[in-house]
């Protein structure tokens, strides 16, 4: 039990001792949730607000504060102090970092794991990419976001189901056969990959304005897709196997796989059910010839299901994909991992699925983010300012390169540390704040070796690695705890007793960026404790101790790095 938890329990038993007839009282897990750390460690360790006991007990928090600290009797807590409705607790000091070294160090890596979710299955929609286009910066957000939460939940004892949502479908693919058929060759696509296909479509588009007969053309080569003709599908079905075998590049250099490939057109078979229920149902409504389900009683537009051509539209294939999801997996959380301005999309149909009666239907949600711009300038695909992912990951790599070659010259293995920075520095910089905000991507930031950056968290991670080097050869005592009873070293301590929370907090808000900064605070409390304090003091049970702390913090780090989707390197 982590002593926050210790606290908890505590603190109910001492309630029901103190007051055994009292009504609506809080149990250990609300009042786990109530503690809170003050902002300034003079006041406490930690901090129970007792005001919502005043109705359950007819007294004044200040009174109710002072009684039960009166009545506290537990050597885990040195001591506890009563101030303006609050329960501060001072804790054994000693103790409280054998306890907390304990946790950590037993369970390793795996600190902070659980079964929180045994038995429940979260599938999380993510990275999206298109077939046909080069995998860009702003992709990066989502990839990483939903990637970070699938190793979340999954150390959470979740089963997670990755979902590549592909955007295979549209008539963009018969222009796309089309510029193919007439310009292209499949050795130029087999060569050039994605960057061939770009060329063509744009090339289509080029020559359609000046024969509009050609968007005729494009449309009768996705109608032979739609009619499942043999020789537009193997075009077709080429052309996402060369984009996949592009973007692969792209993910082994993130460290991202995914559970399935699923993309728009394999609901094309499983809109027709979702749309005859909606008809069955009543939902169903005619506007301008097209069918929409009527959401003004929610202060939304209408759901668009069909056009008045009776081609359908995303939300009938969310929808699709949805009761798919829930058929196949039965997902407990379906995660839609989605830039913020498709919020009203999200908005929509999740209410279609509520008004058609299903239950699930709150189990939907859409984890939005912001827009990410680079080195000040907004990106924009139609005027041509784009920064694509492989470039920007090949660029950072080369950059970290050209860093630790001036300061780290003989550092063995450096292009594979180099790799692991500026991949790092790269996947930090869009986690590193809450999701919903933008960011603006800067190399000088993203690449900083003293700021809040990845390459800071990763060298802090590797400064530990080279503490515990020094001591394999050592024959170290027992541990002597005192030796962390200091500021720094309590302070440090206090994070790592935290981590689990955070680990658990992050699921909760579906915010990786939670754990981005519990790392960086832990390193940086690591590195002020570092130069406060010898490691390898000569005293060899308090050096056992600070050892022992190193180590603890080694492991939160390399873990919560891991969780963000970061390694960690063991020399830098």
């Amino acid at each position: 039990m982590d002593m926050m938890s210790r606290i908890a329990a505590l603190t109910a038993e001492c309630l029901s001792n103190t007051w055994p007839e009292a009504q609506g009282l809080p149990s250990a897990d609300e009042i786990r949730g109530l503690l809170a750390v003050p902002p300034d460690p003079n006041m406490g360790d930690y901090a129970f607000p007792v005001f919502r006991l005043a109705k359950a007990l007819r007294m004044a928090p200040p009174k109710i504060a002072l009684t039960l600290c009166e009545a506290w009797k537990h050597a885990d807590v040195a001591r506890v102090e009563a101030v303006n409705g609050y329960m501060n607790f001072f804790l054994n000091r000693v103790n409280f970092a054998r306890d907390t070294l304990t946790a950590v160090l037993e369970a390793g890596e795996n600190y902070g794991s659980s079964d929180l979710g045994a038995g429940k299955t979260v599938c999380l929609d993510y990275s999206s990419i298109n077939i046909a286009k080069r995998f860009h910066i702003g992709h990066l957000s989502t990839t990483m976001i939903g990637h970070s939460l699938k190793r979340i939940h999954d150390f959470l004892g979740y089963k997670t189901v990755g979902i590549n949502h592909l955007g295979d479908w549209g008539t963009q693919f018969g222009k796309m056969i089309c510029a193919y058929k007439k310009w292209g060759s499949k050795e130029e696509v087999e060569q050039g990959g994605v960057s061939e296909m770009v060329r063509l479509y744009v090339k289509f588009h080029e020559e359609a304005e000046k024969d509009p007969a050609l968007e005729d053309e494009g449309r009768a080569w996705f109608k032979k897709i739609e009619d499942k003709d043999e020789e537009a599908l193997s075009i077709w079905e080429w052309f996402k196997d060369v984009t996949l075998r592009d973007t692969a590049r792209v993910y082994e250099l993130l460290g991202v796989e995914f559970d399935s490939y699923a993309g728009e057109s394999f609901y094309n078979d499983k809109m027709d059910v979702v749309i005859d229920e909606l008809r069955e149902k009543g939902l169903l409504t005619i506007s301008d010839g097209a069918s929409v389900v009527d959401l003004s009683e929610d202060k939304m537009p209408p759901c668009i299901i069909l056009r008045s051509d009776g081609a359908t539209l995303y939300a009938t294939r969310d929808l699709a994909a949805a009761f798919y999801r829930k058929n196949v997996y039965n997902f407990d959380k379906c995660l839609y991992v989605v830039a913020y301005q498709q919020d009203l999309h999200f908005r929509q149909w999740f209410k279609v699925l509520e008004k058609m009666g299903k239950e699930w239907a709150k189990d939907c949600v859409h984890v939005s983010f912001g827009m990410i711009s680079y080195e000040g300038q907004s990106l924009s695909t139609r005027k041509g300012y784009v920064v694509y992912l492989e470039d920007l990951l090949e660029q950072a790599q080369k950059k970290a390169l050209d860093i630790i070659n001036e300061k780290s010259p003989n550092l063995p293995n450096k292009e594979e540390v180099a790799r692991q920075v500026g991949i790092g520095a790269v996947i930090y910089t869009d986690l590193s704040n809450n999701r919903i905000k933008d960011i603006d991507f800067h190399w000088d930031r993203a690449l900083n070796f003293d700021g809040e950056t990845a390459p800071y968290v990763q060298y802090t991670h590797a400064r530990c690695c080279s503490v515990l080097r020094k001591t394999v050869d050592m024959n170290l005592p027992e541990a002597d705890y005192n030796a962390l009873a200091d500021d720094e070293a309590q302070a440090l301590l206090r994070l790592l007793g935290r981590f689990p929370d955070v680990i658990k907090e992050a699921a909760e808000k579906y915010e990786p960026s939670m754990i981005t900064r519990a790392v960086t605070d832990i390193a940086q409390a690591y590195n002020k404790f570092y130069y406060e304090h010898r490691i390898l003091d000569e005293d060899p049970a308090a050096a056992a101790a600070r050892v022992a702390l190193t180590r603890a913090v080694k492991d939160v780090i390399k873990r919560g790095l891991w969780l963000i989707g970061i390694e960690a390197p063991e020399r830098m």
